[in-house]
Parts: C-alpha cells; structure tokens; sequence
C-alpha cells in the first residue's frame, strides 16, 4: 500500500483559517504540509522577546520586525512563521497579505526543541524561495548560525558565531550584537 500525503497551497491554507478550522491549533504550513509548532520554552521566549526588542531599537524606521508572525512563501506553498522576520516597512499592505519572499531582508529563528526543522527543512524553505539571509539561535549551545548566498538547495555559505558583531547583509553599516541576540 501506498501513502500518499495530501498536499495544501497557500489558499487552501488561508481558507482553513477563515474557517476555524485551525483555530486550537499552533501550527505552519511548509511544503504544503501543515506542521504543529512545538510550544516555546522560557528559555525560547525570552531571547527571543529581548532580540525582537533590540533590533526595534537598532532598525529604528529602515525595517518593521515582526515576531512570531507569518511570512508567506507561494513558491513552496508555505506559510512559515519565523520567531524574528526583518521585512521591509509596506505599512497597511500587510492587512491584504502577509510579507513575500520580496519583502524580507532577513529571518531569525530560535531554536532548542525544533532544531532540526530549523537547520534542514527551513533552511531548505527559505533558500528556495530566495531569502538571501537566515540566521539560526541554538540555544542548545548558544549560538549563531547564519546562512547567506542562497540557491535551489541550501545556501552557499553558513558560519557558526558565539560572540562579537555580525553586520546584516541589508544593512552593512549596522552592528548586531550577537550576545543581544542570544539573550546576554
């Protein structure tokens, strides 16, 4: 016998959603599959929380940071929805839709119980779809992981870094702390 997995697009998606049917439900849409999103542990959404507010205050106007809110990529039919999203400032654009591919400078997740998700089916997501800048917090050892030159099947190019100053490839006169966005 043969399984076969039915797949969503992204207004099938949008349509659950307008019907309730979702609504107990903590979940995203990634290829197609509508997957359950683990809860976040303190340790998560501290860091998290704190980061989302540090870059508020770094971007100032050049950026909105959204947190914990959807993206929708229609390439790979998916709607993840990122701890931190850095997108570009389309003030009531986003009451039609949420940010596109186009709209992203870069993404953040955080990441203890998901990691693997975060590191191979994200990472694989976000690169297809063109997003040219994805960083990882482990928070299993306290790190950050930056994925950049992205292409069909990854990025080009990942480096681990545990402290210091890392400049986003949108804003490269900008000085993110790296300590800041581990929680430090």
């Amino acid at each position: 016998m043969t399984l076969t997995i039915a797949k969503w697009a992204v207004e099938d998606y949008h349509g659950m959603i307008a019907a309730g049917i979702l609504d107990e439900r903590h979940v995203e849409l990634l290829n197609g599959e509508i997957v359950e999103m683990p809860p976040e542990g303190e340790a998560h959404a501290y860091s998290s929380d704190e980061a989302g507010e540090y870059l508020i205050y770094l971007l100032g106007d050049r950026a909105k940071v959204r947190q914990a809110k959807p993206i929708t990529l229609l390439e790979s039919n998916s709607e993840p929805e990122p701890d931190i999203a850095i997108v570009q400032r389309l003030g009531r654009d986003y009451r039609e839709h949420h940010p596109y591919r186009e709209n992203v400078f870069w993404l953040i997740e955080y990441s203890n119980s998901s990691l693997s998700k975060d590191l191979e089916v994200k990472t694989k997501i976000y690169a297809q779809a063109g997003i040219p800048e994805y960083w990882v917090i482990n928070l299993r050892r306290m790190e950050l992981i930056v994925f950049r030159v992205p292409r069909d099947d990854g990025y080009d190019s990942q480096e681990t870094l545990t402290g210091g100053d890392i400049k986003p490839l949108a804003f490269p006169d900008l000085a993110v702390s790296i300590a800041r966005l581990l929680g430090g």
